[in-house]
């Protein structure tokens, strides 16, 4: 396995938006054990759970696997910077995001977010489906700390940046496609003021008229608020160049490198055998 050496970065006073420190995490899993067959059966003279234990030979067959999602990861983010994170399918990436957004508590190690946080880690998370798509928006900025009054004037604003007729607002979001979904998660998010933004897979999601959209609201965020700290999780190798002043690359639930995101992207680039000028429009990476 390909080795990296982080990078010494320029220390800052002040203190860290995101403190990530010996940060662990693992799911356990319940599986279903393989059945020995009549043959192995045979051979060890052992009778079937079925024939020992009738019907409850069923809740004998569980076998509890460990799955090693992150190991030992530790990094700091500087307020203001813009960190991309990128890694293979599996690599830990979503598991990080929903870890430093509270959402999954750590096995072991410590994590610090200082300031307030909002997240767009998937198609509507957090969304209650039998809601109307207005009364979501709402909620998604109480959620975010944010006043009635606040929300309110942002309201019309939002409901611009979707696209979506208000009167398609006004039902379910149980009735809306996966790009009406995607539209109003991004819309909430990105409108909220937050100091820490989370950002997972959002800008590969919806139409190529939204997408454009949704990646000049980025680089607007990125660019207007210097304060403001953004985590980008992205296939889009491309975004975190152009977007991203840090990064860092996950590889099996391991950090393999941190630091400037054109020696990072360099060094995964290498790590999966991908030549850089087709990278940008490799789905696998």
């Amino acid at each position: 396995m390909l080795s990296v050496s982080e990078p010494q970065l320029r220390r800052s006073t002040r203190e860290p938006a995101i403190a990530v420190e010996n940060l662990h995490v693992t799911y356990r899993l319940a599986l279903d054990k393989p059945k020995p067959t009549r043959a192995e059966r045979d051979a060890s003279g052992q009778r079937s759970l079925k024939d020992v234990l009738g019907t409850f030979g069923k809740f004998q067959r569980k076998q509890i696997t460990e799955v090693y999602a992150l190991r030992g990861v530790s990094f700091e983010v500087e307020p203001g910077a813009v960190l991309g994170v990128v890694g293979a399918n599996g690599a830990g990436k979503s598991t990080l995001m929903r870890t430093v957004a509270g959402i999954l508590p750590p096995t072991r190690g410590r994590i610090v977010v200082n300031g307030r946080v909002s997240t767009l880690l998937a198609l509507g998370v957090g969304f209650n489906a039998s809601l109307s798509g207005r009364e979501n928006i709402v909620l998604g900025g109480l959620a975010a700390g944010l006043s009635r009054r606040q929300i309110e004037s942002r309201f019309e604003e939002i409901v611009a940046f979707t696209g979506i007729p208000l009167e398609v607002l006004q039902r379910p979001m149980r009735t809306y496609s996966s790009g009406q979904y995607s539209r109003v998660a991004f819309a909430v998010a990105v409108h909220m003021e937050p100091d820490v933004l989370i950002v997972d897979e959002a800008l590969s999601a919806g139409d190529a008229k939204f997408k454009k959209r949704a990646e000049k609201k980025m680089r607007e965020l990125v660019k207007e608020d210097t304060s403001r700290t953004v985590l980008l999780v992205t296939h889009g190798l491309g975004s975190v160049r152009e977007m991203c002043n840090q990064a860092i690359w996950l590889n099996e639930g391991q950090l393999m490198a941190r630091g400037e995101p054109d020696d990072v992207l360099r060094a995964y680039e290498e790590f999966m055998g991908v030549q850089a000028d087709t990278v940008t429009s490799r789905e696998d990476l």
